[in-house]
């Protein structure tokens, strides 16, 4: 078992449910994180700590182990002059920039004729994911 503090180098694949890649690191640097540092899902490092180098695994997580559920109370509607132009249709994703300097996605739910539906929901909020893992160094 992986102990808390120690650095994990790894290669990680994220599927959909459905099978669709959404993310991968192979071919480019390892993730490196450190354990007990809440820098990974808490679901996908348990199962990770578990593992040792050269260690494969296929970890799923439900959509509640992950980015949540859909919050309902995260659409806002807007005026539709307040989005750009070139964002004014359904599935549009725009940066939008916190109080902190930060920039998060926001995705346009739905266009009306004056006003904009907006999603404040992480995309894969609701989703749950599969990832495929292997342990390359542990520190």
């Amino acid at each position: 078992m992986i102990q808390k503090g120690k650095k994990v180098s790894l290669e990680y694949t994220v599927y959909l449910e459905d099978g669709m890649q959404i993310d991968t690191n192979i071919g480019d640097d390892p993730l490196v994180f450190e354990v007990g540092m809440d820098q990974l899902f808490p679901a996908l490092e348990q199962e990770i700590v578990q593992l040792g180098i050269g260690d494969q695994k296929e970890i799923r997580l439900e959509a509640d182990q992950a980015y949540g559920q859909v919050v309902p109370d995260a659409f806002r509607e807007v005026e539709l002059e307040s989005i750009p132009s070139q964002f004014r249709y359904n599935g549009a994703i725009l940066g939008v920039q916190d109080p902190s300097g930060g920039v998060f996605p926001v995705r346009v739910h739905e266009v009306k004729e004056e006003k904009a539906v907006l999603d404040f929901n992480h995309p894969l909020a609701g989703k749950n994911l599969r990832f495929d893992v292997k342990v390359l160094e542990v520190a």
